[in-house]
Protein backbone atom coordinates (compact mmCIF):
# COMPACT_ATOMS: atom_id res chain seq x y z
CA UNK A 1 0.00 0.00 0.00
CA UNK A 2 1.48 3.28 -1.17
CA UNK A 3 1.52 6.09 1.50
CA UNK A 4 0.89 9.37 -0.29
CA UNK A 5 0.64 12.92 1.82
CA UNK A 6 -1.24 15.80 0.22
CA UNK A 7 -0.48 19.20 2.10
CA UNK A 8 -2.09 22.09 1.49
CA UNK A 9 -1.49 25.80 2.59
CA UNK A 10 -2.39 29.05 3.90
CA UNK A 11 -6.11 30.02 3.04
CA UNK A 12 -6.79 26.35 1.45
CA UNK A 13 -9.15 26.38 4.80
CA UNK A 14 -11.71 28.81 3.40
CA UNK A 15 -12.04 27.25 0.12
CA UNK A 16 -16.11 27.23 -0.81
CA UNK A 17 -15.89 31.20 0.69
CA UNK A 18 -13.30 33.06 -0.42
CA UNK A 19 -12.79 34.31 -4.26
CA UNK A 20 -15.54 31.52 -5.97
CA UNK A 21 -14.62 33.11 -9.62
CA UNK A 22 -11.19 31.71 -9.13
CA UNK A 23 -11.85 28.79 -6.97
CA UNK A 24 -15.34 27.55 -6.98
CA UNK A 25 -17.61 26.71 -4.60
CA UNK A 26 -16.34 23.28 -3.44
CA UNK A 27 -14.64 23.55 -0.03
CA UNK A 28 -11.44 21.88 1.72
CA UNK A 29 -13.58 19.26 3.34
CA UNK A 30 -15.00 18.09 0.03
CA UNK A 31 -11.56 17.51 -1.35
CA UNK A 32 -10.55 15.84 1.32
CA UNK A 33 -13.82 13.54 0.85
CA UNK A 34 -12.95 12.76 -2.77
CA UNK A 35 -9.69 12.00 -2.02
CA UNK A 36 -10.24 10.01 0.78
CA UNK A 37 -12.76 8.27 -1.56
CA UNK A 38 -10.09 7.71 -4.10
CA UNK A 39 -7.75 6.23 -1.78
CA UNK A 40 -9.99 4.03 -0.76
CA UNK A 41 -10.88 2.61 -4.08
CA UNK A 42 -6.76 2.72 -5.30
CA UNK A 43 -5.47 1.33 -1.94
CA UNK A 44 -3.63 4.35 -0.83
CA UNK A 45 -2.50 5.36 2.74
CA UNK A 46 -3.56 9.20 2.49
CA UNK A 47 -2.33 11.64 4.88
CA UNK A 48 -3.77 15.21 4.40
CA UNK A 49 -2.99 18.31 6.34
CA UNK A 50 -3.60 21.71 6.05
CA UNK A 51 -1.59 24.65 8.02
CA UNK A 52 -1.67 28.26 7.78
CA UNK A 53 1.84 28.22 8.96
CA UNK A 54 4.96 27.84 7.34
CA UNK A 55 6.75 26.07 10.22
CA UNK A 56 3.78 23.92 10.30
CA UNK A 57 3.77 22.82 6.81
CA UNK A 58 7.88 22.41 6.83
CA UNK A 59 7.53 20.01 9.62
CA UNK A 60 5.27 18.06 7.56
CA UNK A 61 7.63 17.68 4.65
CA UNK A 62 10.31 17.14 7.43
CA UNK A 63 8.54 14.26 9.00
CA UNK A 64 7.48 13.02 5.36
CA UNK A 65 11.14 11.63 4.99
CA UNK A 66 10.51 8.75 6.61
CA UNK A 67 6.87 7.66 6.92
CA UNK A 68 5.73 8.64 3.43
CA UNK A 69 6.27 7.45 -0.61
CA UNK A 70 4.86 10.61 -2.15
CA UNK A 71 3.91 14.14 -1.45
CA UNK A 72 1.27 16.58 -3.27
CA UNK A 73 1.50 20.26 -2.07
CA UNK A 74 -0.96 23.26 -2.58
CA UNK A 75 1.55 25.41 -1.00
CA UNK A 76 -0.94 28.66 -1.23
CA UNK A 77 0.86 31.74 -1.71
CA UNK A 78 3.88 30.31 0.00
CA UNK A 79 4.39 28.65 -3.53
CA UNK A 80 5.73 31.89 -4.62
CA UNK A 81 7.59 33.21 -1.08
CA UNK A 82 9.01 30.59 0.91
CA UNK A 83 12.60 29.43 0.51
CA UNK A 84 12.04 27.42 3.95
CA UNK A 85 9.09 25.03 1.91
CA UNK A 86 11.59 24.79 -1.06
CA UNK A 87 14.89 23.83 0.91
CA UNK A 88 12.84 21.09 2.93
CA UNK A 89 11.19 19.80 -0.21
CA UNK A 90 14.76 19.49 -2.01
CA UNK A 91 15.63 17.21 0.80
CA UNK A 92 13.35 14.70 0.20
CA UNK A 93 13.72 11.67 -1.73
CA UNK A 94 10.07 10.88 -2.76
CA UNK A 95 8.36 12.00 -5.59
CA UNK A 96 7.00 15.50 -5.08
CA UNK A 97 3.76 16.83 -7.06
CA UNK A 98 3.11 20.68 -7.29
CA UNK A 99 -0.73 21.54 -6.92
CA UNK A 100 -2.81 24.45 -7.92
CA UNK A 101 -6.54 24.91 -8.23
CA UNK A 102 -6.18 27.71 -10.27
CA UNK A 103 -3.75 28.44 -13.25
CA UNK A 104 -0.78 30.19 -11.82
CA UNK A 105 0.08 31.69 -15.41
CA UNK A 106 -3.66 33.21 -15.82
CA UNK A 107 -3.34 35.69 -12.97
CA UNK A 108 -1.15 38.32 -11.14
CA UNK A 109 2.78 38.21 -12.61
CA UNK A 110 3.84 37.60 -9.21
CA UNK A 111 2.26 33.91 -9.18
CA UNK A 112 4.36 32.98 -12.27
CA UNK A 113 7.04 32.21 -10.15
CA UNK A 114 7.06 28.92 -8.06
CA UNK A 115 10.35 28.36 -5.71
CA UNK A 116 8.72 24.60 -5.75
CA UNK A 117 8.72 23.75 -9.31
CA UNK A 118 12.33 23.40 -9.37
CA UNK A 119 11.78 20.25 -6.90
CA UNK A 120 8.74 18.52 -8.23
CA UNK A 121 8.35 16.08 -10.31
CA UNK A 122 5.56 17.31 -11.95
CA UNK A 123 2.41 20.23 -11.84
CA UNK A 124 -1.19 20.17 -12.16
CA UNK A 125 -2.79 23.75 -12.03
CA UNK A 126 -5.91 24.98 -13.48
CA UNK A 127 -8.09 22.34 -13.04
CA UNK A 128 -9.82 22.98 -9.76
CA UNK A 129 -10.62 20.46 -7.11
CA UNK A 130 -10.36 18.09 -10.23
CA UNK A 131 -6.61 18.75 -9.94
CA UNK A 132 -6.51 16.76 -6.64
CA UNK A 133 -7.72 13.38 -8.39
CA UNK A 134 -5.86 14.25 -11.13
CA UNK A 135 -2.33 14.66 -8.62
CA UNK A 136 -3.00 11.41 -6.76
CA UNK A 137 -3.25 9.58 -10.10
CA UNK A 138 -0.53 10.69 -11.39
CA UNK A 139 1.62 9.82 -8.09
CA UNK A 140 -0.31 6.23 -8.20
CA UNK A 141 1.38 6.13 -11.60
CA UNK A 142 4.42 7.46 -10.65
CA UNK A 143 5.32 5.00 -7.68
CA UNK A 144 4.16 2.15 -9.23
CA UNK A 145 7.45 2.67 -11.73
Amino acid sequence: MNKIIILNGPNLNLLGEREKSQYGTFTLKDIEKNCNDYATKNNIKLTLFQSNLEGELVDKIQSSRSNQDGLIINAGGYTHTSVAIHDALKILKIPIIELHISNIYNREEFRHKSLISKVAKGIICGFGANGYIMSLNAMKKILVK
